[in-house]
């Protein structure tokens, strides 16, 4: 079949028309101006926008599910994480990496061998361990009783459960042993991610120079910027490798943040929700991990301290709120949740409308919502 519409968005540009040929389950052709007249079935959307499906690098739940409760037994646990990866499908998303919060080791292990089996099945693109490595100085929403130093036996032991699918590890360099897990895990072929963390510039310096490729929701726990001390985001922001997570929500960065740091790196931004088991439900009680949260006008917060735990959001709301509250091209916006997160994140044929890609797409009407969604040649919504 062929989709075709008044804008369709590639990693290098803006067909205005535009059109994509599927075949099967991957894109076969992309191209400007009205599609060829014998290309067979032809679905016309008028004056909507075709993107690529969404690539979420980070996120945590959805639809009243986490996947921390992946380890769950009588499949509790799988169907918990399916229904958290419908939900966000049905927003758009089409590659999702479950991201962990800090547990027990044994705990996270569990987990962690669960997901791995839903990334062979290919419901899940990869896995993302926020923690156990991460600074008491900023832990977020993480338990404190569970953070600990890093070392070679527990990175092994998740490494080893994950069977090759733990796709970024988040943790603080600054702790004993950080910059040598940095190493292991480059190492290991394993995205090492700066975050949560309370390390100086130069440390930050030193982690980017030793293999670390990813700031971990910019600004949001981590030391902050002070001009006689840059901290990471500086670090993370002027380093030519450096890919920064951001979460444009309105809660987690003020739009003029999020411009500034978009500007800066239009290329090497990507945008994540860092969801919880809350997005796309009401407000209410809930928990991330083993903590309390409670989620008020759509913001998720520790019961106990009021600190931010991870959001509501989905990748279309993102975008809107990119383009729409802060300005951002349009472009980049969708290249950021698209393109880079699956470069970033080594996904091989996903996020980007380009021949012998898979055929991901989520067709938004011209406010930026969501009208329909593919996956892999099929619709879903």
């Amino acid at each position: 079949m062929i989709v075709s519409a008044a804008n369709v968005i590639t990693p290098h540009s803006h067909l205005s028309p535009g059109w994509v040929q599927i075949e099967g389950t991957v894109v076969q052709r992309v191209g400007s101006g009205r599609p060829p007249s014998d290309s067979g079935d032809i679905v016309e959307l008028g004056e909507a926008t075709i993107a690529p499906g969404f690539v979420d690098g980070h996120v945590h739940g959805g639809g009243g599910a986490g996947f921390d409760e992946a380890g769950a037994g009588d499949g509790r646990g799988a169907l918990a994480a399916k229904t958290a990866v419908r939900t966000h499908l049905e927003q758009g998303t089409t590659s999702l990496v479950a991201s962990l919060v800090t547990d027990e080791i044994g705990a996270m292990c569990d987990s962690v061998a669960a997901l791995a089996t839903l990334v062979e099945e290919g419901i899940l693109a990869g896995i993302h361990l926020e923690g156990p490595w991460l600074s008491r100085e900023h832990p977020g929403a993480h338990a404190q009783q569970h953070l600990i130093e890093p070392n070679s036996r527990d990175l092994a032991a998740l490494l080893a459960a994950g069977r090759g699918q733990v796709r970024m590890v988040t943790l603080a360099p600054e702790l004993p042993g950080g910059l040598d897990t940095i190493k292991a895990l480059t190492d290991a072929g394993v995205v090492a991610a700066i975050g949560h963390t309370d390390a100086s510039y130069d440390i930050a310096r030193e982690a980017l120079d030793n293999g670390a490729t990813v700031g971990t929701h910019l600004f949001n726990a981590m030391r902050g910027l002070h001009h006689r001390e840059p901290g990471p985001a500086t670090a993370l922001l002027e380093h030519p490798d450096a890919v920064i997570e951001l979460i444009a929500d309105g809660t987690h960065v003020h739009p003029a943040a999020l411009r500034l740091a978009a500007v800066a790196k239009p290329h090497q931004f990507m945008l994540v929700t860092d969801a919880m088991s809350a997005a796309c439900m009401h407000d209410g009680d809930y928990t991330l991990g083993s903590l309390d949260v409670e989620v008020r006008g759509g913001v998720a917060r520790l019961t106990q301290g009021g600190a931010i735990a991870g959001s509501t959001l989905t990748m279309a709301r993102a975008v809107q709120y990119a383009v729409a509250v802060a300005g951002l091209p349009l472009v980049d916006v969708v290249r950021a949740a698209s393109t880079t997160p699956a470069t970033a994140l080594g996904l091989e044929k996903v996020g980007s409308l380009l021949p012998g890609y898979s055929a991901d797409l989520v067709v938004l009407d011209q406010s930026l919502g969501v009208q329909r969604v593919m996956r892999r040649g099929e619709w879903v919504r």
